[in-house]
C-alpha cells in the first residue's frame, strides 16, 4: 500500500498548513534555529543524554541509557519499515512551492523519524528522570515543528509519528518491567 499525496495539493488541510509552517522557515533567525533543532535530533541530542545519564546517574542512568538506546533501534527499524511501506513523497517534492531548508536524511515522508525517535525517547527518558520534562517536552515540540517548518514533513507525518513513538516508548517501559519481574 502506499500512501499518494492528493493529485492537487493545496486542496488538502494538511498541505496548506504545511506550507504556512514552510514559509516561517524563510525568516532566516527562524529556519536557522530550527535546522540546528532538526541537527541536534538526528540524534546528537540523545546521543549526549544517554552519555550523560551513563556517566553522572550511575547505574539508574546506564539502565536508562541503555533502554533509550534499544527503544532507538526499534524505532529506527520501525519508522524505516513505514516509509518504505507508504512511500509518501515529502513536501518539496509534491509541490514546488515548498521549500527544503536542509536536505532530508531520505527520501519519503511518512512518518517522520526525527518526532517518533523524539518522542520515543522522551517517554523512556521522563520515566527514569522525570525532573528533566521541561527540557525534553520542550526540545521534542520544537523538532517537531522543525520537520514541518522546513519542509520535509506534513503536519499528519509529524502527528502519526508521535503517537506512534508514544506508543512505542510505552510499550518499551511495560516490557522493560515485564523483564524486571522475570528475573
Amino acid at each position: 500500500m502506499t500512501l499518494k499525496h492528493p493529485a492537487t495539493p493545496s486542496a488538502t488541510l494538511d498541505f496548506r498548513i504545511c506550507l504556512r509552517a514552510n514559509r516561517w522557515g524563510t525568516r532566516r533567525v527562524i529556519g536557522r534555529g530550527f535546522a540546528i533543532i532538526s541537527r541536534l535530533g538526528d540524534g546528537v541530542f540523545w546521543y549526549l543524554l544517554m552519555s550523560v545519564l551513563a556517566v553522572f546517574d550511575g547505574a539508574p542512568g546506564r539502565k536508562a541509557a541503555l533502554h533509550m538506546a534499544v527503544t532507538g533501534l526499534l524505532a529506527l527499524l520501525l519508522y524505516r519499515t513505514l516509509k518504505r511501506w507508504t512511500r509518501r513523497p515529502r513536501p518539496f517534492r509534491a509541490s514546488s512551492d515548498v521549500i527544503a531548508h536542509v536536505p532530508p536524511l531520505d527520501e519519503f515522508s511518512f512518518p517522520s523519524g526525527h518526532t517518533l525517535q523524539a518522542v520515543s525517547f522522551t517517554v523512556v527518558a521522563l520515566a527514569y528522570v522525570p525532573v528533566l520534562l521541561p527540557l525534553l517536552l520542550t526540545f521534542t515540540v520544537l523538532v517537531a515543528l522543525s520537520r514541518v517548518v522546513l519542509g520535509l514533513h506534513y503536519p499528519s507525518d509529524v502527528l502519526a509519528a508521535c503517537v506512534i513513538g508514544g506508543v512505542l516508548g510505552t510499550l518499551s517501559l511495560y516490557a522493560a518491567q515485564g523483564l524486571q519481574l522475570a528475573f
